[in-house]
């Protein structure tokens, strides 16, 4: 079993007009900078079939999005160049009138402990950029 994290936001937003509003893979570039770095921000994602694919910070870049569902799952999976795939565990779950959003980060295998840190306070600034974006 890899470690993991699952970390999560608050949003005052009901959950299924705010999964509505992201389950479409465009949707992502507008909070989630691990996707939506200068190149993809500026140039986008480009579909191929079932897979999208962008010039990365790191190179290519290749994502795959479960499909729209009536469960909240946002799930992707991503992949740099030459690398193999990170499942991205994404849910919107009714809180109330809102939503809080949960995100699960594995830890690759042989990951340092700092790298692995540093990934999980890069998402909690993504989820917070979501919260931003979605609240104004």
């Amino acid at each position: 079993m890899q470690e993991y994290v699952t970390l999560s936001i608050d949003i005052n937003h009901d959950a299924g007009a705010l999964y509505e509003r992201l389950w479409r893979p465009e949707a992502f570039l507008e909070w989630a900078s691990g996707l939506c770095g200068a190149n993809l921000k500026r140039e986008g994602l480009k579909q191929d079939g079932e897979v999208w694919t962008g010039e990365g910070m790191e190179g290519q870049l290749r994502v795959r999005f479960s499909g729209p569902n009536d469960f909240g799952v946002l799930d992707h999976w991503v992949a740099q160049a030459g690398e193999p795939e990170n499942y991205v565990p994404l849910r919107v779950i009714a809180n109330g009138a809102g939503a809080t959003v949960c995100l699960t980060v594995f830890r690759p295998p042989g990951m340092a402990d700092g790298m692995f840190a540093t990934e999980a306070e890069w998402v909690k600034r993504d989820l917070q950029a979501l919260k931003e974006w979605v609240e104004g």
